[in-house]
């Protein structure tokens, strides 16, 4: 006991050191920082990046003080790595780690040795801390099968803990397989299926810091996407990158795949399945073909001296040139429009001229050919007619005015099931189609008119940097004879802005439909659909992916039914699969009655294995619709007085219950399903939403029926 109490006090020394080193970092980084803001004006594009820099640093360091330092590494030749969250350097060695960061290659050792495969390593130790103090360690020695107890007794730990109100890192607890998926040198797709419980999305994100460490220089410029199923997911799994030290990644649904838009309604199954296929881009296609329209009479336009008409057959030379030039419909409008006025002018000229104008009277004819295009530009009627033939079109009014046209439907040939309500909300399905369009139509006028806006912005935030710069000088009493505003305007600062822009990576690429990525991670990637891929192919060029998903969990019918059918378009043999196999979230006793259900729709498919046991049977209770209510209240009493998290899940419509689908990838200590057979009755997709309300819970889980259980689910124990 002794030399144990000795090794403890031991460690906690060393430790205490390293937090003393650490808070040494911040101070020079805060300094660093505050130095960076006050520096000299005649500078300002580089101290914005030393700012930048500055602040960066002063956030990796921040997370440290969660668990800096949790494991130690003994080797055969006696030498000892400390293993933490983040990495720390000797201050007299730049080079001579005091602390290793989990993702450093001599770390590996940490997560993969055995004591059958002990990769020369004599002893694992695991720390347990509270706060910055050391309170416990665990050891392994390695090298000898059956000594030792590894870190089962960390993981179980981890695993059985009360939940919080978003996902843990599990750097100090990552198991062999999730490690060798984490650091897998692949540079195209990674497919990561797993079922319920499996931690295939803490992988995914641990996978997503191990890149950001590995792969700096490649990747922080553009940053990373996290792609979820819905805000209560992203909220749930937002923690976990800031906590590894990594910030530049950007976080969303497929819902907010274009700027300025958050969309959440979707559309029933059917409509949801025409819209996510790929056919859809015959059908925008000739939906916008539609909207290149020939006048059904010549159009006649009155100038100062002559008649001249917009006939069929002048449109229609305008429109085949210029939907060969390959511009996007709104920029082609210049081509039809040029070819028109061609027209019209030969033949107002033709008119004007005749008995006394000939081509060979240079200058005359060049002088009436203005006048007449000055008197087009400035006619209403020819621009109205321009409108009508070849009108400027944004995506949502081109996409509104299909949906809202059972003709334009009819034209487009797409079903009639896709017609809606003038004013209704846009849903998921709809914004890939809208992002689409956005490179179909190309820029509309409200677009190049907001540039300009953006820029007079940048402008006067230039002009105010000016100013501080100006106080700046005058705070410190310099005798200068030039200062900044003597040499330049504000609108040339501004454009010094534009090629560094003050806004962190996440403001501007989430503000930048076409800023591109150098990694993507879909997490329930089984939703998706093929149109969804296509965004999210166009914002990542070098297919770089880590892709998570379970296709036994897909609900909607425009999701993938096969990983290869959906990827081979984009990145034929660039692929690869890995699965996960071990449960660590949902007890082995809950996921009986989930495997029962899974095998009924879904006979394929093996249910994970649970790592452990929690003891508690889940249990059945049948309840009128007037004691529903009272059942629900008695649950969320019982579980207010514990700790963790809970949760009750059912039908859409009931209040206080959650849609499961809403539920996805989140995890409670309890769980209460609210009536199963109303979820089963929407039939496989139902079964699905079923599979996933049952295996959230990590300790308890509850079922309230109505009529007779389901089959698959009278295993539960029956409570009164």
């Amino acid at each position: 006991m002794q030399g144990y109490d000795e090794e403890l006090r031991s460690e906690r020394d060393y430790i205490a050191g390293l937090y003393t080193r650490l808070d040494a970092e911040r101070a020079r980084a805060t300094g660093a920082y505050t130095a960076a803001l006050r520096g000299s004006g005649e500078a300002v594009m580089e101290r914005d990046v030393q700012v930048r820099a500055s602040a960066k640093e002063m956030k990796r360091l921040a997370f440290g003080d969660d668990g800096l330092c949790f494991g130690r590494l003994d080797t055969l030749a006696g030498e000892r790595s400390y293993i933490g969250r983040i990495g720390l350097f000797d201050e007299d060695n730049a080079f001579e780690p005091v602390l290793l960061d989990w993702r450093a290659p001599a770390s590996r050792a940490f997560y993969t040795a055995t004591a059958a495969s002990p990769e020369n390593m004599r002893r694992r130790r695991q720390f347990h801390t509270r706060g910055r103090t050391v309170v416990d360690f665990t050891d392994e020695v390695l090298g000898r099968p059956g000594e030792g107890d590894r870190g089962d007794a960390a993981l179980l730990a981890a695993v059985n803990a009360p939940r919080g109100e978003g996902m843990r890192d599990i750097v100090a607890t990552i198991q062999a397989e999730q490690d060798e998926i984490i650091r897998l040198d692949h540079p195209g797709v990674l497919v990561i299926e797993g079922g319920p419980g499996t931690g295939k999305t803490v992988v995914a994100l641990h996978r997503v810091a191990y890149l950001l460490y590995t792969q700096r220089e490649r990747m922080e410029r553009h940053g990373v996407l996290v792609i979820g199923p819905n805000p209560a997911f992203l909220n749930h799994i937002g923690r976990v990158l800031p906590s590894l030290g990594e910030s530049d990644v950007v976080f969303m649904t497929t819902g907010d795949l274009v700027p300025g838009r958050s969309v959440t309604a979707e559309d029933e199954p059917e409509v949801a399945r025409i819209k996510g296929s790929l056919k859809m881009l015959d059908v925008l296609a000739a939906a916008i073909a539609d909207r290149q329209r020939l006048p059904g009479e010549p159009v006649p336009i009155q100038l100062k001296d002559v008649t001249v008409r917009i006939d069929a057959e002048t449109a229609e030379w305008a429109r085949d040139e210029a939907r060969k030039s390959g511009l996007p419909h709104n920029e082609a409008r210049s081509v039809f429009t040029e070819i028109v006025t061609y027209v019209l002018t030969e033949r107002a000229i033709g008119r004007i001229g005749r008995g006394w104008l000939t081509r060979d009277d240079r200058e005359e004819w060049e002088d009436l050919r203005k006048s007449l295009l000055k008197e087009l530009a400035e006619d209403d009627k020819f621009v109205a007619a321009i409108d009508e033939l070849w009108p400027i079109m944004t995506p949502d009014e081109l996409l509104s005015g299909l949906y809202t046209s059972d003709a334009r439907l009819r034209a487009a040939g797409v079903d009639l099931a896709l017609a809606r309500s003038e004013g209704d909300a846009w849903t998921v399905s709809d914004v890939p189609l809208l992002d689409e369009l956005v490179d179909l139509l190309g820029p509309d006028k409200p677009a190049d008119t907001s540039v300009d806006r953006e820029r007079q912005a940048e402008a006067e935030y230039a002009e105010g940097v000016m100013q501080m710069m100006k106080l700046d000088r005058e705070e410190l009493d310099e005798d200068v004879a030039l200062v900044a505003e003597h040499l330049l305007y504000a609108e040339d600062l501004a454009d010094r802005f534009v090629e560094v822009d003050t806004r962190d990576l996440v403001e501007r690429a989430s503000a930048d439909r076409d800023w591109t990525y150098r990694h993507v991670v879909v997490d329930e990637a089984q939703e998706l659909s093929e149109m969804d891929w296509r965004v999210l192919m166009r914002r990542c060029p070098n297919r770089s992916f880590t892709v998570v998903g379970d296709l036994a969990q897909r609900r909607s019918e425009a999701g993938a039914r096969s990983w290869d059918a959906m990827l081979r378009p984009y990145v034929p043999g660039r692929w690869v699969y890995r699965s996960l196999t071990v449960n660590y979230r949902t007890p082995a006793e809950i996921m009986a009655v989930a495997g029962t259900v899974l095998a009924e729709f879904a006979p394929d498919v093996k249910a994970p294995e649970s790592v452990r046991a929690c003891g508690v049977m889940p249990w059945s209770r049948r309840v009128t619709d007037a004691e529903l209510g009272a059942a629900i209240e008695e649950f969320n009493s019982e579980e207010a007085g514990r700790e963790g998290t809970s949760i009750v899940i059912g039908p859409p419509g009931i209040p206080g219950v959650v849609p499961a689908s809403e539920t996805k990838g989140l995890e409670f200590d309890a769980v209460l399903v609210v009536d199963p057979e109303r979820i089963l009755a929407d039939g496989p997709r139902g079964a699905a939403e079923l599979y996933v309300a049952l295996t959230r819970a990590t300790q308890r889980l509850g079922v309230l029926h109505h009529g007779d259980l389901p089959q698959a689910l009278r295993g539960l124990v029956a409570r009164s």
